[in-house]
């Protein structure tokens, strides 16, 4: 294992077109089929990072902002902003475009974190996070506020 790994080298970008299978009776995007292309996403992020099997362990909060309408294209970017010992945590940014305007918007963020597995299953270290660009640095440090002022926002939420 290397003992350090770049941002850069996690970031993942995915694109999946809305079909019929993955709507809901309104025509827009079912939420677990969201949640599944954002898991695999933020998969493919940790594994990129560590080189390794990663599993996950928890996601964040999620709202959902804005909807995905049948037939544009869903843009799911992550990237490793943290790590712990055998901890990756990801940002997974979800948005919607439409082909014929190219026009985006965002529908949704969340925080996973995934666990590295050796090749017997069992946690394994990962390597430590490298910021060598200002870019890099500013995406560390957004994720990082993100993930606080969005965990605050929930205890807010729920704190009677």
């Amino acid at each position: 294992m290397d003992e350090t790994a770049t941002l850069a080298s996690s970031h993942t970008e995915m694109t999946e077109m809305l079909l019929p299978n993955d709507t809901n009776n309104l025509g827009r995007a079912l939420g677990g089929a969201v949640l599944h292309w954002m898991d695999i996403c933020g998969a493919i992020a940790g594994m990129r990072f560590s080189n390794r099997q990663v599993v996950t362990a928890s996601m964040d909060h999620v709202d959902f902002i804005a909807p995905i309408e049948m037939g544009e294209v869903a843009i799911i970017e992550g990237y490793v902003f943290n790590t712990g010992r055998t901890s990756v945590d990801v940002k997974v940014d979800v948005r919607a475009e439409n082909p014929r305007t190219d026009e985006t918007r965002r529908t949704t963020t969340s925080y996973f974190t995934f666990v590295a597995l050796d090749d017997a299953g069992r946690p394994t270290p990962v390597p430590d996070l490298e910021c060598p660009t200002e870019d890099e640095a500013a995406l560390r440090d957004d994720a990082m506020e993100g993930r606080e002022e969005q965990l605050r926002q929930v205890v807010d939420r729920y704190d009677l």
